[in-house]
């Protein structure tokens, strides 16, 4: 009974705490201000504005030929991926280049469509402003394949070459090729990091700023009640956010179709919360100051968040990053993140992700307790 007793006060205690953090973080307009920023304005600006998609490049056409063909691949690039293509000369062209004013410039040769009729070899010219580089990649292949089209259409050609297999391509998951779905998602998952191990961090350093630190010291509560209260009242907040953020942000606004199951994903995230939360009461033990934390934070979270496979696949990495990323919890809650909301995953498949998630997370984080209690003890 006397057992029953202690733990009941045990929770009592962390119960507290939790309000304490939650009226602390109502209070802190700037960043309650930056939650909701974060998990709305942000991620829809992230997923629209960062589009890795063809649309509405700029085309400029310098035409020596002025014959049927050149005005018909002229017209053949059509939006929503090019603008109305420019009829320019040489140093309009040129001009246009070096001020971005063109991303693509097509010269084509005299006589370009009688040599072709006569079957003589005729080369195209394509010039790119390869510093939009993501635009120049694929608006290559983009004119290179309506060009193909046109020419097939235009001389009324039959593929001769037709290999003996025909290859259907059909695409799953993501029906419509749309990238703000991809960085929607990646961008949630980027602010559940950096916000979990920011309020966590925050909520220590406000506790020393503030002078609390010393109260907390004095009141009949232990170091293990002190961080679990800040792990659940930061993590609970960060869990509402997300789901939020799914809801209204993603699936309503962004209008991403999510194939999984949501709870399931809350529970991998709150999984990933341990090592999240853990990564805040380390930084919150090393920094002195507020500034301190922000330089920590971005030495630490922002390489994490661009080696983690949500900004470019573990694939394309060196080997020696990749099998290291795949014993990290950032890496394998993208995969998790991926799996369950975009493919549909259930647990069975995605167990093992979730395992080494708890493993490394309650690793670090039981670290991070243990450095907090000797932290108490310097400060008492």
């Amino acid at each position: 009974m006397l057992a029953l007793l202690h733990r009941f006060g045990r929770l009592r205690n962390i119960g507290h705490l939790c309000i304490k953090e939650w009226l602390a973080l109502l209070h802190d307009r700037v960043l309650l201000g930056f939650i909701i920023f974060a998990f709305s304005f942000a991620v829809h600006s992230q997923a629209t504005g960062l589009s890795m998609d063809l649309h509405n490049a700029n085309v400029g056409v310098i035409d020596e030929d002025q014959s049927v063909l050149a005005y018909r691949l002229t017209d053949s690039l059509l939006p929503p991926y090019f603008t109305s293509a420019q009829r320019v000369t040489p140093a309009q062209a040129e001009d246009g280049l070096e001020h971005g004013r063109f991303t693509f410039v097509i010269h084509f040769p005299q006589k370009m469509e009688a040599d072709l009729r006569a079957g003589h070899k005729v080369t195209v010219q394509l010039l790119i402003d390869a510093t939009v580089i993501g635009q120049a990649q694929i608006g290559m292949g983009y004119i290179q394949s309506i060009f193909q089209q046109e020419m097939l259409g235009y001389f009324h050609m039959q593929k001769l070459a037709q290999p003996p297999i025909e290859l259907v391509t059909r695409y799953v998951f993501n029906q419509e090729l749309k990238s703000s779905w991809f960085s929607a998602i990646v961008g949630m998952m980027n602010f559940i990091t950096m916000l979990a191990v920011l309020l966590t961090g925050a909520a220590l350093l406000r506790e020393r700023e503030s002078g609390t630190i010393e109260h907390l010291l004095v009141m009949p509560v232990t170091a293990l009640e002190i961080v679990f209260s800040k792990v659940i009242a930061n993590g609970a907040v960060i869990l509402l956010a997300s789901f939020l953020c799914l809801q209204l942000t993603v699936r309503a606004w962004i209008g991403v179709d999510i194939k999984g199951s949501i709870p399931l994903f809350l529970l991998a995230s709150a999984l990933y919360l341990f090592f999240t939360t853990g990564v805040g009461l380390f930084l919150g033990t090393v920094a002195r100051t507020m500034p301190q934390l922000g330089l920590l934070f971005i030495l630490l979270i922002l390489p994490m968040n661009l080696l983690s496979g949500g900004f470019t696949p573990l694939e394309s990495m060196p080997e020696f990053l990749q099998h290291f990323m795949l014993y990290t919890p950032s890496a394998n809650y993208v995969i998790l993140a991926q799996g369950i909301l975009f493919r549909g995953a259930d647990f069975v498949m995605v167990w093992r992700e979730m395992l080494m998630v708890l493993v490394t997370g309650l690793a670090f984080f039981i670290f991070s307790t243990l450095r907090f209690r000797s932290f108490l003890d310097r400060q008492g």
